[in-house]
């Protein structure tokens, strides 16, 4: 039994609604360990994914049957709402207008509504509709392999690659602990821009997972800011972030190149070939700011590689169809076949 991942469980559904918190709090352990996520939609069951399929809640237990779950009613969300803003929505509106909430713990809330527009833009939500807690777990050592296949080469600048729930959050938690911690490699300075609290889990100033002893945190900053910020002002030796991709974090990426400061950010892509497609990636790629790219495999196996490549080989592959249907791992990549 992993307690770890029980306590992360129970600090994910401390702000769920106190009809339902109890139903989830009786899961028995070993479902408590496994949920990835926890989903909450207005007048249909309580549900919860375990990374495989959905299941629904019952009153002692759970069932793939939707009749049988417990229904979510709109006081349900209404107090959840409520406690996951901490009785404040209004200093919550920023991340609200961006689709989500970060928890206590480091958990992430997808909230869906009815968007409230202004000139086009998003700038409030109204009658929520559901929400997707994705418990966020500190797994200790999910970095071990990518670390024992690159060494050195880690420092070089990594994009971490992988479609949802495939553990590149939690793989980067981790990097940065060892990285910054020390171990099998000297510890480095290590800046993590985290612009959702979900890599430190921040709360009121205290980070709630272990980041190592030689990282700073730029909590809330978006990437392209905080990017910047950490060159002008932390002198980091490798910066860390998740999910880059929009046109003013990659002209950021450009500026760590010529700062001589390596990268090590994730990236949503779910085989080889998607990298080249996605204009956003291909650019990163271009930058020069990374070595390699690391591919992670699906939700089923979260945390599990399925590929390593070098950032020159795939941009070499470009016009080539051979891309993402050979071997796993590029030919002679770390003497891997």
């Amino acid at each position: 039994m992993n307690l770890k991942n029980i306590n992360s469980f129970d600090t994910a559904i401390q702000p769920v609604c106190q009809r339902l918190r109890p139903v989830l709090a009786a899961l028995p352990a070993h479902l408590q360990e496994s949920v990835q996520e926890i989903r909450m939609r207005v007048n249909l069951p309580l549900s919860v994914f375990n990374g495989v399929q959905s299941f629904f809640v019952t009153g002692n237990g759970i069932s793939r049957k939707a009749e049988d779950g417990i229904p979510v009613f709109r006081e349900d969300m209404e107090e959840t709402f409520r406690c996951l803003c901490n009785y404040s929505v209004y200093t919550h509106q920023n991340e609200i207008r961006n689709g989500f909430l970060t928890i206590k713990g480091g958990h992430r809330v997808g909230v869906c509504g009815t968007a409230v527009l202004e000139e086009g833009q998003v700038t409030g939500l109204r009658d929520i509709s559901s929400f997707n807690i994705r418990i966020a777990r500190q797994i200790s050592g999910a970095a071990d392999e990518i670390l024992a296949l690159l060494g050195e080469e880690i420092v070089r600048g990594v994009l971490l690659a992988g479609a949802p729930s495939t553990g590149k959050t939690t793989i980067l938690r981790d990097l940065a602990r060892q990285l910054a911690g020390g171990g099998a490699l000297p510890p480095r300075k290590i800046t993590v821009v985290d612009e959702r609290g979900e890599l430190a889990g921040v709360y009121r100033g205290d980070a709630q997972n272990d980041l190592g002893c030689c990282c700073d945190i730029l909590d809330g900053y978006p990437k392209s800011q905080g990017i910047l910020q950490a060159i002008r002002a932390l002198s980091p030796e490798v910066i860390l972030c998740d999910e880059l991709g929009s046109e003013k974090e990659t002209a950021a990426v450009e500026e760590v190149v010529n700062a001589g400061v390596s990268l090590i950010v994730s990236v949503h892509a779910a085989e080889a070939g998607e990298l080249l497609r996605r204009r956003q990636i291909r650019r990163l790629m271009e930058t020069g700011a990374f070595h390699t790219v690391v591919l992670l495999d699906c939700a089923a196996r979260p945390g599990k590689i399925k590929g390593i490549y070098k950032v020159g080989e795939l941009l070499g592959q470009i016009n080539r169809d051979s891309i993402g249907h050979g071997s796993l791992y590029s030919s002679g990549l770390y003497g891997i076949a």
